[in-house]
């Protein structure tokens, strides 16, 4: 796997990449809630682990088990309504949709957003505009798991991940089938490595 597109870095305050602390990782799921979403949190209530996941609002029915990702200790974000490429729209329609997507999460899950993550992390100066606006805080991350591209071979994105820690590193995963398959080996080759996890700090 090309590490050049595992691994981001950004010099951009505005913009969290990873978060110092010795030794742990942040683990982040995006494109949820899914159908797979009680798989992955059956796993990180096994093994004990924190997460946060950055939703599109057009998915979160009040059915989906918000209320078990907030009990469990894990953080909701935005990700927008529908996952469009925000840098084709004008600033208007980037707030607008950003806006949206947290009063959507805030309606239905009675949480309030602090983080958000643009859709294809592809975001512009309009962007960190808005979201300084809305006061809420853009997460990328340090380490991608590459997993939608991996369906086929979902033991590669343990390898990714791991042959690519650092301390505080946020590590990007997606609410897929095969991603919540290989969640218990990923969670375990991280451990070995010697890190542990935590959330995204509190703002």
């Amino acid at each position: 796997m090309d590490s050049s597109r595992v691994v981001y870095g950004s010099s951009n305050p505005d913009i969290l990449t990873s978060v110092p602390g010795e030794k742990s990782v942040i683990l982040t799921f995006d494109d949820g809630p899914s159908r797979v979403l009680p798989q992955i949190l059956d796993v990180l209530k096994q093994e004990n682990v924190p997460a946060a996941f950055f939703w599109q609002t057009r998915l979160l029915h009040p059915e989906r088990p918000w209320k078990r990702v907030l009990e469990e200790g894990h953080q909701i974000g935005s990700h927008t309504v529908k996952h469009s490429n925000l840098v084709n729209l004008p600033f208007e329609k980037q707030y607008k949709d950003i806006k949206n997507s947290i009063e959507k999460i805030e309606q239905v899950a009675g949480a309030e957003v602090t983080y958000f993550r643009p859709p294809f992390g592809q975001f512009n100066a309009d962007t960190l505009r808005a979201a300084e606006a809305l006061d809420v805080k853009p997460v990328m991350w340090r380490v991608a798991s590459m997993d939608w591209e991996l369906q086929n071979n979902p033991q590669q994105v343990v390898c990714t991940v791991k042959d690519n820690l650092e301390d505080g590193a946020i590590i990007l995963l997606h609410e897929l089938r095969h991603t919540a398959d290989i969640l218990p080996d990923l969670i375990r080759a991280i451990r070995e490595q010697g890190y542990g996890f935590k959330g995204l700090p509190n703002k």
